[in-house]
């Protein structure tokens, strides 16, 4: 049954130190971007990184203190100061740490470090290099409020500060056009989201008299169920724009023209699984309301296939996998909307997912790198000999998300595959087909990049990346192959029983083994036929023309710019048009009407002032004579 949160007991010890677990990443970026590139060129860097290092040390410790600590006694509040206190309205800037946002602040700084020191050297030689590690501090600093926050106002606080700092990093090279409009894409888009952020926060408010999450999660099965649902989805609706889940996905991949390093940190561990966060934080609303509950796993079943059919057409390697970013929170927002049946698990791929997707973001990177910044596949092959490291870390990842056995991603994976298929055999076989083709697209990739024959372009002369960049993959490439390890006797899921319930046993129609052995096969399959349409084939340096219809689609995203231009773009442009014509020609006209219409009597009026005596004295004996004939028709009548 579900768990309801507990009111969070005092911290002490280590825990009395939470706030600074923000505070390091936030005065690192106060440091660098008020003192601006040019004084902090030389030491920004270390002082980026050396911050998050300290909050992830920090966390560690909190981490180790709260695993000391009875089951009931694993929810810690830190009280800061009232932040809002307008009569009824009190809001407190206040620090919640349980088993959820402790693997939260383990996977966003731990793997913020790592990323952290992989841009020392990928950034080496950029101008603007300490501006970039101030915004990447802002931006896990901010994160850190959004998971730390006991309330939905301090998550919004930390939601939009993720916003404004994924704002600044996808448009960091704003010299190139093509960044900047991604920027501001990402941006609108994430705005939309942030509406149903903002409303569901107020109707929180409204609904319980608090925005704490002890205090709603003690009386929401009170509330009505149309409020619930309404509240579910609207946090729904902000999951998916941070998520970059169905609607609301069309902003991820052209965030892939903000540097590697910010791929890594953005898209794959932080921000687009702060919807899955949110989703799961929001337990006590979502296991009341079995239509929101409903829409977050139809809207992650959706997004699961789209992602992966998109990941399917891309020559660009980042955005093949930022299409798999976006298949792969689909599989967690699927497994969040199975109730608590599949929080533990949606969390649980959550922290591979970081592991693996940031070590392929990375590797990425790292083949640019050697590469003259050339993203394109088509001009990539037999790099495994000339980058052996950035090769086998990547194999790592690769054998991780396909669900290759014993790697993480097969644990985390096939247990939400397990789940949907006890829950809705339709969800199921959705998840099952995902797990085919995420076998396709990445077999291709790794077909594409590192083997066959040289495709590479005149004068280009691939190499190893320096150890500081290579350093972190190795790291994540061992966290890739060992994250399953979350999994020995249940342990994640007995862990975060006390924030999301624990689930009763579930029923299969066959054999966990029989299907994972289905599974498995599923995924041969998907690797089977990338090497028969790739591996035995010379791949073509130019991309070409004559595909299906569904290749086609796939290029262009799924035409999910194209709706959006025309349900949205083109009739707000025409709505907008419109507004402007009313008020030019309507509310300017009658404004500009009236002051004609008083300035033409004006003038008609100035002209009786001659300054002719004779002339007033007449326009007095008219008027005497106009009220005596009026008092002499009255008298007569």
């Amino acid at each position: 049954m579900h768990s309801p949160v507990i009111a969070p007991s005092a911290a002490d010890g280590v825990f009395s130190l939470l706030w600074v677990i923000i505070a390091l990443p936030a005065l690192g970026a106060a440091v660098i971007l008020l003192l601006g590139n040019g004084r902090t060129k030389g030491w920004a860097h270390l002082l980026g990184t050396a911050t998050v290092l300290g909050s992830f040390v920090l966390s560690l410790l909190a981490f180790f203190a709260l695993l000391g600590r009875d089951e009931s006694e694993r929810s810690i509040g830190q009280f800061l100061y009232t932040w809002v206190d307008a009569g009824s309205f009190r809001a407190d800037a206040s620090l919640l740490y349980d088993p959820l946002s402790a693997l939260f602040l383990l996977l966003i700084t731990g793997v913020g470090s790592l990323i952290h020191i992989y841009s020392i050297g990928y950034m080496e030689h950029d101008e603007r290099r300490a501006r970039f590690f101030g915004y990447l501090n802002l931006f896990v600093a901010s994160m850190l409020v959004l998971v730390l926050a006991d309330n939905y106002l301090g998550v919004f606080l930390g939601w939009e500060g993720v916003g404004l700092a994924s704002y600044l990093l996808i448009g960091f090279w704003q010299h190139k056009p093509s960044a900047a409009v991604a920027a501001k894409k990402a941006f609108v888009v994430n705005r939309v989201g942030d509406i149903g952020m903002a409303l569901g926060t107020m109707l929180a408010f409204a609904t319980f008299g608090t925005t704490a999450f002890a205090g709603i999660s003690q009386v929401s099965d009170q509330a009505g169920q149309g409020t619930l649902t309404a509240l579910g989805l609207l946090f729904l609706l902000a999951a998916c724009g941070k998520s970059a889940q169905v609607p609301l996905q069309s902003w991820l991949l052209d965030a892939m023209e903000g540097p590697t390093p910010v791929s890594a940190l953005i898209h794959a561990a932080t921000m687009v699984t702060a919807g899955v966060y949110l989703v799961v934080r929001s337990n006590f609303i979502f296991d009341h309301t079995e239509v929101a509950q409903t829409a977050v796993m139809v809207v992650g079943a959706v997004t699961l296939l789209w992602g992966a059919v998109i990941g399917c057409a891309k020559d660009d390697i980042k955005k093949v996998l930022a299409g798999s970013t976006m298949s792969q929170i689909g599989y967690m927002m699927l497994a969040a909307g199975l109730g608590v049946a599949g929080y533990a698990f949606a969390i649980f791929h959550l922290l591979t997912h970081g592991f693996f997707k940031a070590n392929m973001f990375l590797g990425a990177g790292s083949v640019m790198h050697g590469m003259d910044d050339d993203v394109d596949m088509r001009r990539y092959g037999a790099l495994q000999k000339a980058m052996p490291v950035t090769f086998l870390t990547f194999a790592m990842g690769y054998l991780a998300i396909i669900g290759f056995p014993g790697f993480a991603g097969f644990w985390s994976k096939d247990k939400i595959i397990e789940t949907a298929f006890a829950d809705n055999l339709v969800a199921g076989l959705v998840a099952l087909v995902g797990a085919g083709v995420t076998a396709f697209y990445m077999t291709r990739l790794m077909l594409m990049t590192f083997f066959g024959k040289k495709r590479w372009e005149k004068g280009v002369h691939p190499h190893e990346s320096p150890r500081v960049m290579t350093g972190p993959l190795v790291v994540l490439a061992a966290l890739s192959v060992l994250g399953g390890l979350l999994l020995l006797g249940d342990w994640i899921v007995e862990w975060l029983a006390p924030v999301v319930g624990t689930a009763p046993e579930h029923e299969l129609a066959i054999a966990p083994l029989a299907l994972t052995l289905i599974v498995v096969a599923t995924v041969a399959a998907g690797v089977a036929v990338a090497w028969l349409t790739v591996g035995r084939n010379d791949v073509p340096r130019t991309a070409p023309a004559n595909v299906s219809v569904l290749t086609r689609a796939a290029r262009a995203d799924l035409y999910g710019d194209t709706l959006n231009e025309g349900l949205f773009m083109r009739p707000g442009d025409r709505f907008v048009d419109g507004l402007v014509a009313f008020d030019d020609r309507g509310i300017d006209g009658v404004v500009g009407g009236t002051a004609g219409s008083f300035g033409g009597m004006s003038s008609r009026f100035r002209r009786i002032q001659t300054g002719f005596v004779r002339s007033y004295a007449l326009s007095l004996l008219a008027g005497a004579v106009l009220v005596l004939l009026t008092l002499l028709a009255v008298n007569l009548a």
